[in-house]
């Protein structure tokens, strides 16, 4: 399991790392809302510890972009005014600690999430089985073989279930992703791909927005 710690205060930042990785996570580091950002774009996270007051922005503008890909994420902050509480709760964290804390309980409180998550990572759709942690995908018993690029597509959808995945947004995360330009077509091209190789009908297309996975 890799955490991303993303916290300004270079002590906090290595005690926690110290007291994480003791209890066999893996962690990165980000002292800045970029920072964050350039890991999220490479890295696999499994759950993000996050900041409010960054140097280069705000915690809760940063939450908002890590929602879209539904990374768990737990506020650790100074601000502990009631209204920055309900803010963080309502935008959907998992939850929200104030400083100081108690690193058992911090730890408690992380292991209490991805064991949750752990239990939500494999995901069945009709014939289709996806096992979000190994990035892996079946049809039965039969591993479905995709490119790299074909599987991120993916994996946008099962991490996303119900929810509509934009065209544009599945054309910024390509860009992302590769750097390349892309275009609208490109999109359309993936897709078709994708749902090849499943075989199955599970991709629902909304009509000029976009695509999602429907849990049954």
């Amino acid at each position: 399991m890799q955490i991303l710690l993303v916290e300004d205060n270079k002590s906090i930042t290595k005690a926690l790392t110290y007291n994480l990785e003791q209890n066999k996570y893996k962690v990165l580091s980000a002292e800045t809302v970029a920072e964050a950002k350039e890991l999220l774009k490479t890295e696999k996270i499994d759950l993000i510890i996050l900041d409010i007051t960054l140097p280069d922005g705000n915690g809760f503008d940063l939450y908002k972009e890590i929602k879209k890909v539904g990374i768990s994420t737990i506020f650790l902050t100074a601000r502990d005014d009631e209204n920055d509480i309900v803010k963080g709760l309502e935008l959907g964290a998992e939850d929200y600690v104030t400083k100081p804390f108690s690193t058992r309980e911090l730890l408690a409180r992380i292991n209490k999430i991805l064991l949750r998550n752990k239990k939500k990572n494999i995901v069945k759709i009709q014939d289709i089985t996806c096992d979000l942690d190994k990035m892996c995908v079946y049809r039965g018993e039969e591993k479905l073989i995709f490119s790299s690029l074909e599987l991120k597509i993916l994996m946008l959808l099962f991490t996303n279930l119900n929810k509509v995945i934009t065209r544009e947004y599945i054309i910024e995360k390509i860009w992302d992703w590769t750097g390349n330009d892309v275009y609208d077509n490109t999109v359309t091209v993936y897709m078709k791909r994708i749902r090849q190789k499943l075989g199955s009908p599970i991709i629902t297309t909304v009509k000029g927005v976009g695509y999602r996975i429907d849990e049954e």
